[in-house]
């Protein structure tokens, strides 16, 4: 007898789903669910909640979101139906951002935290799912460079290249070419995101560490900030959302919520930012940033 061919989106999908529960310290060898058994994970009695979630977690993640879920039904299945209700029901289904922006806002966390391979990959899978294109997600991914260093963005990049190949995604990456001097233009881009406040932050270092402000200025600025395939939009997403996640960087936090508001986010997004956060990096990071945002917010109105 010989053996069917598997099917190669099959195979895509367990592999996704296997790398996240591994993430979680689930053993491979739970992921044994079916799309007709997934709802055996779904609570006897269902809540607004839970079907909500339901329904958003097959949207954006197919049958690997579901598996995920029912893997933990021998276990955890509470645990299983709080990434239902709240990650999916009560987060992620809320307004103000919409799905691509909260897969990239999510990408940006995991990814800031490190030792999350399993779930960035779930959650690339997904914002591919959602609409955001091959090269956004690595844009955003170097986009995270200048606040998160090369480790964490270079690790992500090869969880990304991984599964474009299971998907079999080709795409021409793009290659910035600027002629112009780094510094003109990255003074240039960082007036326009941070507006004067970002050149006082440069200058303030002339006196102790000069380089380390010219670097800010060529580097993130005049090589990253100016790169054009990430809105100025979603790149002030994730940085929010990275900074976030990371913890600790308040100073920073405040920076880029400003520049958050001066490309056009809302306060109101700029707190769905932070709300989005919750389910990947946990409340006490969040309300440390949300008590960033408030400062921010008041200055504004003076």
């Amino acid at each position: 007898m010989t053996e069917s061919p598997k099917n190669p989106e099959t195979t895509r999908r367990a592999t996704l789903a296997g790398g996240a529960l591994a993430g979680i310290g689930i053993s491979e060898a739970l992921f044994t669910s079916k799309p007709a058994a997934a709802a055996s994970a779904t609570p006897a009695t269902e809540s607004d909640r839970y079907r909500r979630g339901w329904a958003l977690l097959r949207e954006v993640s197919g049958e690997s979101g579901a598996a995920i879920v029912e893997s933990l039904h021998d276990i955890a299945p509470d645990l299983g139906r709080f990434v239902v209700e709240f990650a999916y029901g009560d987060v992620l289904s809320r307004a103000r951002l919409d799905l691509r922006e909260r897969e990239l806002v999510t990408i940006a966390a995991l990814t800031a935290q490190g030792d999350t391979a399993g779930q960035v990959g779930f959650h690339i899978d997904a914002a591919l799912n959602v609409g955001v294109r091959p090269a956004e997600i690595i844009e955003a991914l170097i986009h995270i460079v200048p606040f998160m260093g090369f480790p964490r963005a270079l690790n992500a990049v090869s969880v990304a290249r991984t599964v474009f190949e299971d998907r079999g995604i080709t795409f021409e990456p793009p290659v910035m070419d600027d002629p112009r001097d780094r510094y003109q233009r990255g003074k240039e881009k960082l007036v326009e995101i941070d507006g004067q406040h970002g050149l006082d932050v440069i200058e303030s270092l002339n006196d102790i560490a000069p380089d380390l402000g010219r670097y800010i200025v060529e580097f993130t600025f005049g090589d990253v900030y100016h790169r054009p395939w990430l809105t100025p939009r979603r790149r002030q997403l994730v940085t929010v959302g990275a900074l976030t996640a990371f913890g600790d960087t308040a100073p920073q936090l405040r920076v880029h919520i400003g520049a958050a508001l001066n490309v056009g986010l809302s306060p109101a997004q700029v707190v769905e930012t932070l709300i989005q956060v919750v389910p990947y990096a946990g409340f006490p990071r969040v309300l440390n940033a949300v008590k960033v945002a408030r400062t921010v917010f008041e200055e504004r109105k003076k």
